[in-house]
Parts: structure tokens; C-alpha cells; sequence
């Protein structure tokens, strides 16, 4: 969340920059309502303050009175004022609470660069690499590729657990694992030290990330009976492994490769773009996430480093691809600036188009003021929050999309990338 000070101090341009991230007028008229329960937060504070000061007077009073009198008054106004602080007390933190709940809602300041649009279609389209591949032969979804081959099967995802699952097969499974180690060894071979984290996350984690564990349009699947929920990204275990800690800036930056299933509900997902293994209830997703110092200059700098990994990947892999640099509308609350990768499948739409593959995101201290992970500044007193990025290294359902259409062959087999053949030990699927 941002600094309730920094939100007051700048109230409208915390307006403005809600208006231009799309969210709803309940948060503008919340901002306002937050700057009168501060006021009054700030009032009864002095208040309570006030009334401890005389409680202290009045103990030192009553230990020294010897009128029996005097000293009863003493003892009932003590009394009296004892539950007047633990009312006053009950009152400010039932403030505290509106105060972050409203606060919470509130989105991170966008990045002065970052297009200014309402919905995905004005976000800017920074560069292109690779040229899509015609065929001279029809060309196939992956759906059609991973029946035919044997690959994937939806049918039996269905029957076992529903709609949205589905079994890997056969060399889809050692093209899945080789992009694990793909992607793994480049970011190691960088500098990232890899994890492979729980599944699962506590619901106070995920609400410090920006998830919401809970209600109608939640894409989180919860536990029932517990405050435990199945996590959507890496994002949510690896931002949460720090919370509650003070580093020292000396291990700063802190870089980080995860690998973990996800699962999302993808309430609402629908339509024919959204077929087959785009968009499905659980898949496989190694995750970068990094911590810097406390400066715009370093996590945006950081936040470079990751797109740059992103582009090295899928070029690696030889997907054409193109980068976008997200609109304020299309941002998620806890992003300050977020470029998304799109690779071209060719199985999308009737000629083929661009689909999401990765997503990176500087959320400078937004996730660690609401997770509470500091740094101590070196030769300075005090602490300050971390920045806080991440970034998809591969989402191996969309991947496998990529993959599948762009090296099939007309025989029906499918190439695998020069850069997987070590790892996959076969140069052809099928």
C-alpha cells in the first residue's frame, strides 16, 4: 500500500492517478473519508494522550495522600479515567482499521512513462523480435497437435477434476521439464538463487502481494476452514518469505527464481482465445522476484534486468515475440510500471495472433510497507521498505502453446528448439 502521509500530502494526484488506473469512484470517495479519519484519529490520539497524563498525576496523587477522603476521590477518578483511555483505545483502533482497509484499496502511483489508457488496446507496443512464420501447409492448434501427438489430454483433465485441467503426456512432459531447466539454469547463470516454494500461502501473505483470498471475483482458490489459500504465481510465496524481516543493505539485491504450480479460478475466462492450455485452473511457472534499495532509479534498473531475461528467453527459444509497455488502466493495484511479453501463436484467432507469455512488474514499496520487509540503510539510523519486483520467467502452459504451433512441421511432428534438444534428448516430437 502507499504511505498513508505521502496519500494525504498528495490527494490529488492520488485522485488523478485513480482515475487513470480505471478504479471505481468508491475508492476517490474513500481518499476523501480517509482524510477525515485521520483528522479524527489525529484528535482523539491527543486526546487519549491528554488523559494518560492525568492518570499518571493522579496515581502519583493517590500513593501520597493521606486524607482517606481526598485519596477515594483519587482512586474513582483513576477509575474513571481508566476506562475512558480503553474506550478512547477501542475507538482508535476501530479508525486504524477503516484507515488501512480503505488504504488498501488505493492503487501504487503509476511511472510518469507508462501509457495513459483505460483498457489493454492503448497500452505501447515498444518493439518486436522474430518474424511469424508462414506456413505452406495448414497448420494446426496446439489442441489439434496435442491429440494427434498424444501430448495432451483434456478429456481425462475433465473427467478426473474438471474443466480447465488436463494431463500432460509423453514428450510434452520432457518439453515441460526441460523449460523448467532451462529457464532455471539462465537465471542461476545470472545471479538468481533458486527455490522451489510451497503451494500454498497464508491468507494475510497473499493480501500483502495484492491478492484477494476472498469474494465474488477472487481467481484464488481458498481452503475451506483454514486461513490457507493455493497460490496464483510464485510472486505471492517468494514476496512473502521475507515479511516481517529487517535486511541489512549489504545482501541488497536479493534475486530470486522460483518454480511452483499455480492455480487460478479464471472466473470470467471464456472464448476462443482462451482455448485449450491459455487459459487453464493449474500449470507450472517458473517466477523471478527481486528486492532492491529504497530508490526508484535502482528497482527500475532492476525492473529492466528482468524484461531483458524475459526477451533473452523466448529469443533463446526462437518464439517471435512482441513487448508491451502496460497502460495505467490495465495495471494490476500493487504496479508501479509492467511490461508484458506477447509470442506469436499461430493457432490463435483465424491467422494467428500475439498471446501474454510473461509479465514483469516494479511495485517499488507497495507489496513490502504491506508485508513489513525493511531494509537498515548503511551508516544511516532508521529503516526503509524494500522495493519489490517480479517477473515470469516461463508459464509452461503458454509456453508449450508457443512451441507446439510455431515448430510444427508438415509431416504433423513438432521441432524442439536447438536449446531444449539437450535437455528434451530428441531433436523431433512425434
Amino acid at each position: 500500500m502507499l504511505d498513508l502521509k505521502y496519500v494525504l500530502a498528495n490527494l490529488d494526484a492520488v485522485k488523478q492517478n485513480c482515475r487513470d488506473r480505471n478504479v471505481s469512484t468508491e475508492v476517490l470517495d474513500d481518499l476523501d473519508r480517509m482524510a477525515v479519519l485521520e483528522d479524527e484519529r489525529k484528535t482523539l490520539l491527543q486526546q487519549v494522550e491528554s488523559v494518560r497524563r492525568r492518570q499518571n498525576e493522579v496515581a502519583q496523587a493517590t500513593g501520597k495522600e493521606k486524607d482517606a477522603e481526598k485519596r477515594t476521590e483519587l482512586v474513582a477518578e483513576g477509575k474513571r479515567l481508566k476506562a475512558e483511555v480503553a474506550e478512547s483505545e477501542d475507538r482508535l483502533k476501530v479508525l486504524e482499521s477503516e484507515l488501512k482497509s480503505k488504504l488498501g484499496r488505493v492503487p501504487n502511483m503509476t511511472h510518469a512513462d507508462a501509457p495513459r489508457g483505460a483498457t489493454e488496446d492503448e497500452s505501447r507496443e515498444l518493439r518486436k523480435w522474430g518474424t511469424p512464420r508462414t506456413f505452406d501447409f495448414p497448420a494446426k492448434d496446439h489442441v489439434e497437435l496435442g491429440k494427434a501427438l498424444n501430448l495432451i489430454d483434456f478429456e481425462s483433465g475433465a473427467k478426473v477434476t474438471g474443466n480447465g485441467f488436463y494431463f500432460l503426456k509423453n514428450d510434452a512432459v520432457l518439453l515441460d521439464l526441460a523449460l523448467q531447466q532451462f529457464a532455471v539454469k539462465t537465471l542461476v547463470a545470472k545471479g538468481f538463487q533458486p527455490i522451489i516454494t510451497p503451494d500454498l500461502a497464508r491468507n494475510h501473505i497473499l493480501e500483502g502481494i495484492g491478492y484477494n483470498p476472498r469474494g465474488p471475483e477472487t481467481q484464488i482458490y481458498s481452503l475451506e476452514d483454514s486461513d490457507l489459500s493455493l497460490i496464483g504465481t510464485a510472486e505471492i510465496t517468494l514476496g512473502g518469505m521475507h515479511a516481517d524481516e529487517i535486511l541489512e543493505e549489504s545482501v541488497l539485491p536479493l534475486k530470486y527464481v522460483g518454480v511452483s504450480h499455480c492455480f487460478r479460478t479464471e472466473a470470467g475466462a471464456a472464448g476462443r482465445a482462451s482455448k485449450g492450455l491459455y487459459r487453464v485452473h493449474q500449470f507450472t511457472k517458473v517466477e523471478m522476484f527481486a528486492f532492491t534499495v529504497a530508490t526508484v532509479e535502482a528497482s527500475s534498473a532492476m525492473h529492466q534486468e528482468l524484461l531483458a531475461i524475459e526477451e533473452e528467453i523466448f529469443s533463446g527459444l526462437g518464439v517471435p515475440f512482441r513487448v508491451l509497455d502496460i497502460c495505467s488502466g490495465d495495471l494490476g493495484g500493487p504496479a508501479y510500471r509492467k511490461y508484458d511479453i506477447e509470442a506469436w501463436m499461430p493457432g490463435r484467432g483465424e491467422n494467428g495472433e500475439y498471446g501474454e507469455v510473461t509479465s514483469t512488474s516494479d511495485c517499488t514499496d507497495y507489496q513490502s510497507r504491506r508485508l513489513n520487509i525493511r531494509y537498515r540503510p548503511t551508516g544511516q539510523k532508521g529503516t526503509k521498505f524494500v522495493h519489490a519486483l517480479n517477473g515470469t520467467a516461463i508459464a509452461l502452459s503458454r509456453a508449450l502453446i508457443a512451441i507446439l504451433e510455431n515448430y510444427q512441421r508438415s509431416d504433423g511432428r513438432v521441432d524442439v528448439p536447438e536449446v531444449l534438444r539437450p535437455y528434451v534428448g530428441k531433436d523431433v516430437i512425434g
